[in-house]
């Protein structure tokens, strides 16, 4: 889903609160949908946006909701791109 190794997934487990994926018997993580959300934002802030871990971990720690909000307007912004250019291929077809 974020094209990582999941080598970075455990690393940011470690590193980051917000991170807590249950584990089975076997020592499998299951992530639950609010886990992938933080990864989500975190990958946001440290891959795209160029933060630092510590940089990463302030921003969550302040303005946790200002991020999370960000990032979903980002979302929604990616969403109506996409239709447009499947609309302007419609129409040019």
């Amino acid at each position: 889903m974020f094209k990582v190794a999941p080598s970075l997934i455990r690393f940011w487990e470690s590193e980051f609160d917000i991170i807590q994926p249950q584990k089975n018997r076997r020592g499998n993580r299951q992530f639950t949908s609010k886990d992938i959300e933080n990864i989500r934002l975190i990958y946001n802030l440290v891959k795209e946006r160029g933060y630092t871990l510590q940089g990463a971990k302030e921003m969550l720690k302040t303005d946790h909701h200002k991020s999370k909000d960000k990032l979903e307007i980002l979302d929604s912004l990616q969403r109506v791109r996409s239709f447009l250019f499947d609309l302007k291929k419609q129409m040019d077809e």
